[in-house]
C-alpha cells in the first residue's frame, strides 16, 4: 500500500470542503451582465465537476486499497496456515509410527509394570486424544486452505475490476481539471504550499507538443506539461492560466511552459496582498514537487529558481509586470 495515500486524501478532502461548488465570486470583466453571468456559471460548473471528480477518484482509491489490504491479510493467513499444516502433518506421521510399532503386549506390559496403572491408562488416552485433535485441526486447515484459494481468485478479480474503475475515474478527474483550466479559472485563494496535496509523479516518457492545450491559449502541450497543469488544478491552484504561445523564445512555443496568473481574472499589475500570497504559495508548491512534475525552472516576482541552484535574481527585458513576472508564476517543464 502507498503509505502517503492517507495524507494525500486528507489534504485533498480539506481542499474539497472549501472548493467553490455552489458559488464562485464573480470576476469583473468589461462585458454585459448576461455574459458575466454565463461566465460565472461556467466557472461554477467546472469547479463543481472537478470537486466531484476528485471525490469519486479518492473513494475509488480507498476501495482499491481496502481490497489490496484484504489480499495482503489473506496471503499472510495462507502462509501461516500452510506452515501449521506442514507441522501437523509431520506430528501425525510421527504419532502414526509410534502407534503402529507399539503392540498390545507391549502396552499391557507397560501397564503391569507401572506403579499406578490408572496413570498409565490416562497417559495413553491423552496420547490418543492428542492424535485425534491434531487430525481434526489438520482437516480444518485443509478446508480453510481451500477457502483461501477460492477467496484469492475472487479478490484478484475484484482488484482487477476496481483498478480499472480507479483508472477511469482518474482520467475523468484529469479531464475535469483541464476543463476548469480552460474555463478561465476561479477566484479562489488557493491552498498554502503546506496544505496543498503532493503532486502525483509523472509516469510517462518524454514527448513533443502532442497534447491539446486546454487553457485559453489554445495550442499544444507536451504530456509532462499537461500533467503539471492538471496537478496544479487538482491541488487547488485554479486561477487563470495560459500555456502555449506560438512565437518567441523559451518553452512556450514548445508546449513546455505555462503562466499562472496571481489574480483571478487574468494578468494585471504587480501582485499584492492575497494575490501575492497566491503566487508565493504556487511557486513554493511547484518547487516542493519539482521532481514529481519534472520542473525545469520557475520564475516569480523578479526571481528565478532552478533545481540545485535555488532562487536567483531575475529582471525582465521591459520592466513591466508581465516581463518581471510580478503578476504571474511562470513554470517551465523539462523535455
Amino acid at each position: 500500500m502507498n503509505a502517503g495515500r492517507p495524507a494525500r486524501r486528507a489534504a485533498l478532502l480539506k481542499r474539497l470542503l472549501t472548493f467553490p461548488v455552489a458559488a464562485v465570486a464573480a470576476v469583473v470583466f468589461l462585458v454585459s451582465p448576461a455574459s458575466q453571468s454565463s461566465a460565472q456559471e461556467g466557472e461554477e460548473g467546472a469547479s463543481a465537476a472537478l470537486s466531484q471528480a476528485i471525490e469519486d477518484y479518492l473513494n475509488a482509491q480507498d476501495e482499491l486499497a481496502e481490497l489490496q489490504q484484504q489480499q495482503e491479510d489473506l496471503e499472510t493467513e495462507l502462509a501461516d496456515s500452510t506452515e501449521e499444516r506442514a507441522a501437523l502433518q509431520t506430528e501425525l506421521e510421527e504419532f502414526a509410527y509410534v502407534a503402529s510399532t507399539t503392540s498390545d503386549y507391549q502396552s499391557t506390559a507397560a501397564l503391569l509394570a507401572s506403579g499406578d496403572p490408572q496413570d498409565a491408562i490416562a497417559a495413553m488416552e491423552m496420547l490418543q486424544f492428542l492424535g485425534e485433535s491434531r487430525a481434526q485441526r489438520l482437516n480444518e486447515l485443509i478446508t480453510r486452505l481451500q477457502e483461501i484459494e477460492a477467496l484469492q481468485q475472487t479478490l484478484d478479480d475484484n482488484i482487477a475490476e476496481q483498478a480499472d474503475v480507479t483508472e477511469e475515474l482518474q482520467a475523468a478527474r484529469d479531464e475535469a481539471a483541464r476543463e476548469l483550466a480552460g474555463s478561465g479559472g476561479t477566484s479562489t485563494d488557493g491552498p498554502t504550499a503546506s496544505d496543498a496535496p503532493a503532486a502525483e509523479p509523472y509516469e510517462g516518457g518524454g514527448g513533443g507538443c502532442t497534447e491539446d492545450d486546454p487553457t485559453p491559449a489554445d495550442g499544444c502541450l507536451t504530456p509532462r506539461t499537461l500533467h503539471a497543469l492538471e496537478q496544479a488544478q487538482i491541488a487547488g491552484f485554479t486561477r487563470y492560466v495560459s500555456c502555449y504561445r506560438p512565437s518567441g523564445s523559451g518553452e512556450h512555443p514548445k508546449g513546455r511552459a505555462c503562466d499562472f496568473s496571481s489574480e483571478p481574472g487574468g494578468f494585471g499589475g504587480d501582485a499584492t496582498g492575497g494575490d501575492y500570497d497566491y503566487g508565493q504559495n504556487l511557486a513554493a508548491w511547484f518547487i516542493e514537487n519539482s521532481d514529481a512534475l519534472g520542473v525545469q525552472y520557475v520564475i516569480w516576482y523578479r526571481q528565478i529558481w532552478f533545481p540545485g541552484n535555488g532562487w536567483k535574481s531575475y529582471s525582465g527585458a521591459y520592466g513591466d509586470p508581465s516581463s518581471d513576472h510580478t503578476n504571474h508564476v511562470h513554470l517551465s517543464i523539462r523535455a
